[in-house]
């Protein structure tokens, strides 16, 4: 395997296609529980609010291990820490599918949330490692693309094995994924030494003194708090509407992440020229359809209609704030993606945990009510970001 400093001459596209690959399974990893709250539940007697703790789990570690990762690794090969956090998801699945009591299931996700966090803070500096400048671009989108898809596809797949060969089945196949990612991240990932001094924690947080940035982290928050406030509950809603129909889930499910994908190449045509426009619009859109799943007759067709919408959305809003951040913060993207990483991770586990509380106390009508609340706050916080205009600081940082 050849050894690498800095950017590739030569594009080590396999390398890429790998990172790309364990990026898929881990996040499609950590969304699977949304599709399957009800069989975990039932298996191991515990209520669905608690089976749903198994997402803020992962989101947790993923928020602990995101803050602390340069701290940690150090001066590691950065292709040695790639490989012990893909086997780390390996292990996860293992304890997942064989889980016997709740305990052992959380110790599991709690390996998963590691893999995840650590494995996005390094990921996309990996990845501009193996090509050359001019093809980052292409294998960052090809790396996000797995991601995207993990995130609109994960829950409609984890419904439709968890029907077919039972939740554990649906966790265990994680296991020979990873495997191949695995070994071809070890045949193709070239040895990487660290490029540059590690990040200290209290100099990404001192990225918060940036008016403009601290107000945006905020609606990312509040936005994926709303976002996960309502989507980790949706089976158990999904269970009332359509009798327990299997099959109709798997297929609402499927129908919301195909709208998701598309979501995600459209907004890539209009945040040019519309990107304020779309992080304000988006979450306001989505609170009215938090409501309106509450007030309406649920029937399945009503229902697909909104959530396939809601699909659309919600996958596409993510894109949005990526693109500010590297718009806000050109020079310190590195730092500031860290901080957005584990932002989002603390606001998927609030929503697990928040949303599993108003679920076991009021039902469906809790969650989605309190997310369509948290999703207006975020919209009305955009707005506000949209008239701060960027500071010369964010971009003009000391030596």
């Amino acid at each position: 395997m050849p050894a690498s400093g800095k950017a590739a001459t030569v594009p080590a596209w396999g390398a890429v296609i790998a990172m790309a690959l364990c990026a898929t399974i881990l996040i499609a990893s950590e969304f699977m529980p949304v599709s399957l709250l009800t069989s975990i539940a039932r298996d191991l007697a515990i209520t669905e609010g608690h089976a749903g703790q198994s997402i803020s789990v992962s989101g947790f570690f993923a928020l602990i291990t995101s803050l602390f990762i340069s701290a940690i690794i150090g001066v590691s090969d950065r292709r040695r820490v790639v490989l012990i956090f893909t086997a780390l998801m390996l292990v996860s699945g293992v304890m997942v599918a064989f889980a016997p009591n709740a305990p052992l299931l959380m110790a599991g996700r709690a390996l998963l949330g590691v893999a995840i966090g650590g494995f996005w803070s390094i990921s996309a500096a990996i990845v501009m490692r193996l090509v050359p400048e001019d093809s980052v671009s292409k294998a960052l989108a090809l790396l996000n693309g797995g991601n995207a898809a993990a995130t609109t596809l994960g829950a409609p797949i984890g419904s439709l094995l968890g029907s077919l060969i039972g939740w554990r089945g649906a966790f265990f196949c994680v296991v020979p994924l990873a495997a191949i990612a695995f070994a071809w991240q070890w045949r193709s990932l070239p040895t990487m030494p660290p490029e540059k001094a590690t990040i200290r924690a209290r100099d990404v947080f001192a990225l918060l003194k940036h008016r403009q940035f601290a107000i945006g982290m905020i609606a990312v928050s509040l936005f994926f708090f709303g976002q996960f406030t309502l989507f980790t509950y949706l089976r158990p809603f999904l269970d009332l509407v359509t009798g327990n129909d299997a099959p109709l889930i798997s297929g609402m499910l499927l129908a919301l992440g195909v709208a998701g994908f598309v979501g995600t190449i459209v907004i890539g045509w209009l945040l040019k020229s519309q990107l304020y426009s779309l992080l304000i619009a988006i979450p306001a859109m989505m609170a009215v359809i938090a409501v309106t799943l509450v007030e309406i007759d649920g029937t399945p067709l009503k229902v697909g209609l909104l959530l396939t919408l809601w699909g659309l959305l919600a996958t596409a809003a993510p894109v949005g704030w990526w693109t500010w951040l590297s718009k806000t913060m050109p020079h310190e993207a590195e730092a500031g993606g860290g901080l957005m990483v584990a932002i989002i991770q603390l606001a998927i586990m609030l929503g697990a945990i928040v949303g599993g509380a108003l679920f076991d106390a009021w039902g469906y009508r809790g969650p989605f009510s309190f997310a369509a609340g948290l999703l207006m706050i975020a919209s009305l916080l955009a707005v506000v970001t949209s008239r701060i205009g960027a500071a010369p600081s964010l971009i003009e940082q000391p030596a």
